[in-house]
């Protein structure tokens, strides 16, 4: 019988060895199935689960971070919260990871950084070998975090397009100029035909993405762009001060922003001259915040499917940390559009 079995006495925890003995395998078949189950066939892969779950084994963590000089952590440097802005998407993000992490037996080690130095804190971490592996958010072009982590050998997969064409680490990200072309399609059904972009300055590769979107959707009904758009800063007060020079000067009958944060500055604007969003003046932001569902009349909203992109990234950083390696190409995911009342 067991020593798992025997009444009145502290049941102690299965080990590798009781697994083994279940399934009939070997050891190793059984740290094979654990952790690299392409080696085993089907029926053997399936009668080591069985067993595992039979007996209820959890593999011994430590012992094997010990033999493997594995963390099963994965870094991620998180940056503050800008003040001004209505952008919660980080958040959301952060708790998917982690979520679809903890799925996969990994974890996520926060980190912070010198807001002027894009690599601080990363070095400290690989000497430390406290992280097996990073993903990175901070993708705008020059960024040095890719081309550091590569020339170390460091896995990684980033969230975010690298935006050079000669970069070939693993990335997933979401179809910007799909998103804001899908907002402006959304407009242009409801008969407008005079739609405003606010957007970021023309040196974000992500916001002439997203600006891409917009003006293909009117150029491809021979609507005019001309007059219509404004670069500025991603705060409120930006986008509150760009659609009142848009309003006055171009009369646009409804507005596609970057983000949230722009279009609640619209918002703003509409309010402070009496005017009721979805009405007299459609507005659509991007990212679809908790401020877009809350704000009224409700914010029509480009939404990020940023689960999936945490299973898409936790998918890549496996294959990285497979033996032997796996490595993907970029994964480019398209956003939905969630209606409510601005529009």
């Amino acid at each position: 019988m067991s020593r798992h079995l025997h009444r009145g006495a502290p049941s102690s925890p299965p080990t590798l060895a009781d697994v083994a003995l279940r399934a009939g395998v070997s050891r190793q078949t059984v740290s094979n199935a654990l952790n690299n189950p392409d080696l085993l066939r089907a029926d053997t892969l399936s009668r080591v689960r069985s067993a595992v779950a039979e007996l209820g084994y959890t593999p011994n963590r430590a012992a094997r971070n010990l033999r493997t000089r594995s963390s099963g952590l994965v870094g991620l440097r998180f940056a503050p919260a800008q003040e001004g802005t209505a952008n919660a998407t980080p958040d959301r993000f952060v708790h998917s990871l982690v979520e679809t992490c903890r799925t996969a037996g990994l974890h996520v080690l926060l980190f912070a950084g010198d807001p002027a130095d894009p690599l601080d804190g990363y070095d400290e971490l690989i000497r430390s070998t406290a992280v097996d592996a990073f993903v990175i958010t901070d993708t705008y072009l020059g960024n040095p975090q890719a081309a550091w982590l590569q020339r170390r050998g460091v896995p990684f997969v980033a969230f975010g397009r690298p935006w050079d064409s000669t970069a070939d680490h693993p990335w997933v990200d979401v179809d910007g100029a799909a998103g804001a072309r899908l907002a402006t399609e959304h407009l242009l059904d409801r008969g407008h035909t005079r739609i405003g972009w606010i957007g970021w300055r023309k040196d974000s590769r992500i916001g002439e993405d997203r600006r891409a979107g917009w003006a293909d959707a009117l150029h491809a009904r021979g609507l005019p762009t001309t007059g219509l758009a404004s670069r500025v800063e991603d705060t409120v007060a930006s986008g509150r001060e760009a659609a009142a020079v848009l309003l006055d000067e171009a009369q646009p009958s409804a507005f596609v922003c970057a983000s949230d944060t722009l279009a609640t500055g619209v918002l703003h604007t509409l309010a402070d001259r009496g005017m009721v969003a979805g009405r007299e003046v459609a507005v659509v932001g991007f990212d679809d915040s908790q401020v877009a569902q809350v704000v009224p009349p409700g914010l029509t909203s480009v939404r990020q499917p940023l689960e999936q992109v945490a299973v898409e990234i936790v998918t890549g950083l496996q294959g990285l940390l497979a033996h032997p390696r796996v490595s993907r190409d970029g994964i480019l995911l398209a956003p939905t559009l969630v209606e409510r009342g601005s529009s």
